[in-house]
Formats: C-alpha cells, sequence, structure tokens
C-alpha cells in the first residue's frame, strides 16, 4: 500500500518559539519529508525577524527558496534588501549569501525549502513552456526544446511536441522523424498523434497513418 498523504493546515504545526523573535513550525519534521527542508516562520509583529539572520555555507551547500505567505517581509540579502509583500518567492542561490528577513506588517508568514542542488528537473517543464509557442513562436519553440532535449534526449514527449512543430510548419520528413522516435520513447504518443490537430497536415500520409495505427 502507498504511503497514505498528509493534509495539514500551517496554523496546526506546533508553534516553537525561536530563534530570536519569530515563530518556527516545524513542517518537514512533522510530515516526515525526506527530499528537502521545509519549514514556516511567522513574526507577530511587525520589525520582528522572521528568517534569523544566518548563512547555510560553507558547512554545507543548501540552496534556499523563500515564499512569503501572509503579510509582508523586508529581505536584506548580502547587504541589499529586497521587499516582499504576500506572494513573493525569493531564491538565495548561493550558500554563503548571508540573508535574513524581517516582517514588514503583523503577523508575516514565510515558507523555508532548502536542500542541496542535486534535483533533475523533469521533461515536461520545457514541453509545457514550448507547446502553447509551436503556433505563434515556432523559434521560441524550438530553442526551448533543443533546450530540453539537451538535457533529456530520450524524452518521448519532447520528440512529441517536436514533431508537431514540424508538422504545424510543413517539415513532413523532420515531423515524421521526430513523431517515429516519440512513439519508439513513448509508445502511447501513437495515440496522442492521431487526434492531434497539429499532424493535420499529414492525416492523409501514408507513414503518419502507419506510424500511429489509423484507420
Amino acid at each position: 500500500m502507498p504511503a497514505a498523504p498528509r493534509v495539514v493546515h500551517i496554523d496546526e504545526f506546533e508553534a516553537v518559539q525561536g530563534p530570536g523573535s519569530l515563530t518556527w513550525r516545524p513542517v518537514r519534521l512533522t510530515l516526515g519529508v525526506r527530499a528537502f527542508g521545509c519549514n514556516a516562520y511567522t513574526a507577530a509583529n511587525a520589525g520582528d525577524d522572521v528568517v534569523e539572520p544566518h548563512t547555510e555555507g560553507p558547512a554545507n551547500d543548501h540552496q534556499e527558496l523563500y515564499f512569503v505567505a501572509t503579510g509582508r517581509a523586508t529581505f536584506t540579502i548580502d547587504g541589499r534588501t529586497y521587499d516582499a509583500p504576500a506572494g513573493t518567492y525569493v531564491f538565495v542561490p548561493d550558500p554563503v549569501s548571508h540573508r535574513r528577513a524581517v516582517a514588514a506588517e503583523p503577523d508575516t508568514t514565510v515558507l523555508s525549502f532548502g536542500g542541496s542542488p542535486t534535483f533533475e528537473p523533469s521533461a515536461w517543464e520545457w514541453a509545457f513552456r514550448a507547446g502553447p509557442l509551436i503556433r505563434t513562436d515556432p523559434q521560441r519553440a524550438r530553442e526551448i526544446l533543443e533546450e530540453g532535449l539537451a538535457t533529456h534526449p530520450e524524452a518521448g514527449s519532447l520528440h512529441y511536441n517536436l514533431a508537431c512543430l514540424e508538422a504545424v510548419w510543413g517539415s513532413r520528413e523532420a515531423a515524421i522523424a521526430a513523431l517515429r522516435l516519440a512513439i519508439e520513447l513513448r509508445p502511447e504518443a501513437a495515440d496522442w498523434a492521431r487526434g492531434d490537430e497539429d499532424f493535420a497536415s499529414l492525416r492523409d500520409d501514408a507513414e503518419f497513418r502507419g506510424l500511429t495505427g489509423s484507420s
């Protein structure tokens, strides 16, 4: 049986006082997250710390991402200040950067996420970015797909999107070649292509029909 999900409102996490004037909510510990560090911090009053002054290096190589969930915070990173109202992400890529955040409004809550930069992004990020541009900005779509394929050369979804691009813009041979590879890598791509309007120009093409099993 798969592990059951846990759904917890932020107010249900234990409220631990400190460090300093902030309140720490131990999200990672409570949920048992192992993939990355994640916590929440709340400052009751404007002027209180909502991220304590610290660095993440050189003892470790953690990158940190902060999200201002409620209120407003003022971040100071390596001496430069940044206004961060609710809804703002603040990414600190360098572990040795000194960072601190102070609440600019009462009841400001900041979520933090951190870990070593070992994550390998999935191919869908490039596929989702390129898809809407196939008809409106084909050059940019191609650049995105080529970038994705450099990282994921065997991603069937990226080859499929490339086939769509070639078909829409009249490159039959390139479209067929990309579609063939996409189907080899992800057989379900044949089903996708049968009903995809991007391949309208190839509906009566014998090779396309053979690849997709079109009747």
